[in-house]
């Protein structure tokens, strides 16, 4: 992550990662030309150069060589040697691999990627694609929580949060309008070197990103366990005064929560959630009959978590209480 931040990958002006380096394209009259040496390795280019024979090749009026045009890939080159005049045999069965060397070298099919390193526009060379790095975001994340889960070192799980809130930063949600070229919370498809997003529409990113904020709260199941540990969650996310937030709950009513500082809200299937620092983790459930429990843990049980996941209406809210040295 530290390599790919310096690294060509790196476009500074969006703060974010395009998929491939950017790279000059050669000019059209560059493409489709052998190089000099390549084909002098070839006797069969020599003799069918000096018989005039253009089934394979050609010369042009500057000395250039090119392949015939109409091929379209290597299998078309391996048909056009196969036609070849009889007096050619020896040296198609002797040189057939190093031609087929020579067209790969001068086409470099094998190498091409589609339209991010060979179009200017349309999420072609130099553009982010934002799906991409959502994906990015979510690989981060998952490293982060599993650097997290086998008690790795203190100072790596650092940079990898650090890292993970960089990328994060990158993506629109968090850019001003001028910058992203667009509605900031708008899914786009890509962002060119030279302008704005382009390509508004339901992307994959909406997934990879929901992912992420979802991981990034701490929410998480375990053996069918819906269990809350917040380690990525950033401190600053806590209200710092009163606030309230509206739900629409399961039976399509609303509700309103007065959200005390040091709190802050989201809901899991329709069930609001109210996170708010403590000094003991602990969970209290409120139901919609108008009990509650209390479990000195983060973890709840498979029966409440089932009744959540199901939308049975049965819990109203989750009260969890989270000590300070669960964040980030």
């Amino acid at each position: 992550l530290d390599a790919l931040k310096h690294s060509s990958l790196y476009r500074k002006d969006q703060n974010s990662y395009i998929l491939y380096p950017n790279k000059n394209l050669p000019k059209f009259l560059h493409k489709n030309t052998i190089p000099l040496q390549s084909a002098e390795r070839s006797l069969l280019i020599k003799q069918m150069l000096a018989d005039g024979n253009v089934a394979i090749l050609s010369k042009d009026i500057l000395g250039d060589l090119h392949f015939n045009g109409n091929f379209r890939n290597a299998n078309d080159v391996d048909a056009a040697l196969n036609k070849l005049d009889h007096q050619y045999s020896s040296l198609v069965e002797k040189e057939r691999p190093l031609i087929l060397q020579i067209f790969e070298a001068v086409f470099c099919h094998k190498e091409f990627t589609g339209r991010s390193g060979t179009f200017f526009g349309y999420e072609g060379l130099g553009s982010i694609y934002w799906h991409m790095v959502s994906k990015l975001l979510l690989a981060v994340e998952e490293t982060c929580v599993r650097a997290i889960e086998e008690k790795s070192d203190k100072e790596i799980v650092s940079r990898l949060i650090a890292h993970f809130y960089d990328i994060n930063e990158g993506i629109g949600v968090h850019k001003s309008p001028n910058l992203y070229g667009a509605f900031p919370t708008d899914p786009y498809s890509h962002t060119p070197f030279n302008k704005g997003a382009q390509q508004p529409g339901m992307t994959g990113q909406v997934k990879e990103d929901i992912l992420s904020r979802i991981g990034e709260l701490g929410v998480t199941m375990k053996d069918g366990k819906l269990v809350f540990i917040p380690n990525l969650l950033n401190k600053n996310e806590f209200l710092s005064i009163e606030n309230q937030a509206t739900f629409v709950l399961v039976n399509g009513s609303t509700k309103t929560l007065k959200l005390e500082p040091s709190s802050l809200a989201f809901s899991i299937c329709q069930v609001p959630v109210v996170y708010t620092k403590s000094a003991a983790d602990q969970i209290e459930v409120l139901y919609t009959n108008g009990t509650s429990e209390l479990f000195k843990t983060l973890s709840l049980s498979n029966e409440i978590s089932t009744k959540i996941f199901q939308r049975t209406n049965e819990v109203a809210q989750l009260k969890v209480f989270i000590t300070e040295d669960n964040f980030s």
